[in-house]
């Protein structure tokens, strides 16, 4: 009984949209507001100020990187399962699948590395040039951006499996 390829395949790309679609809806939701002191006045005058995922270029980024790739996959999902049905451009597809997951890794790689960090200066701060962490005041905040990224990893690695596995297809395929 020759081994079901595509079967694997869709299940690998249901588990990178669900990582994508969780990254995405964590980031979306990381919105919170504090009472902080105005810098130049007394300690004692405090203003509402929101964190939120709009306010970083990186996040917007990671947001519209994850989006996409959560839609690459279903689109590759449903591609995967119509080529168990009729495997007439089978070698065609294993290859067009390991080239644009590639380009995927790099995409999601991106976005995550971007986020990241940002993360880590809301999480340290950067003293040589003054910027202050935010983390100890937004810490609902930061653990969703934290979780979000985290998945974002998760799904950069599935990424790299599909890669390897759509070559490794490919190489059976033709050989």
């Amino acid at each position: 009984m020759p081994f079901n390829y595509s079967a694997v395949d869709v299940g690998l790309r249901v588990v990178l949209f669900a990582a994508a679609v969780i990254a995405v809806v964590v980031m979306a939701t990381s919105k919170q507001t504090e009472m902080v002191p105005v810098p130049g006045l007394p300690t004692s005058v405090r203003v509402p100020y929101s964190a939120e995922f709009t306010d970083s270029p990186a996040f917007v980024y990671f947001m519209a990187a994850l989006s996409t790739t959560g839609l690459y996959s279903i689109i590759t999902a449903l591609a995967s399962t119509l080529l168990g049905r009729k495997p007439s451009y089978t070698n065609t597809i294993w290859l067009a699948f390991a080239l644009m997951d590639v380009v995927f890794v790099g995409i999601v790689a991106s976005a995550t590395g971007a986020a990241g960090g940002v993360a880590y200066i809301g999480l340290r701060g950067n003293s040589h040039v003054r910027w202050d962490k935010i983390c100890n005041v937004y810490n609902e905040f930061c653990r969703h951006v934290g979780t979000a990224i985290a998945f974002s990893l998760f799904a950069a690695i599935l990424l790299v499996f599909l890669t390897m596995f759509s070559t490794f297809a490919l190489y059976k395929k033709i050989r």
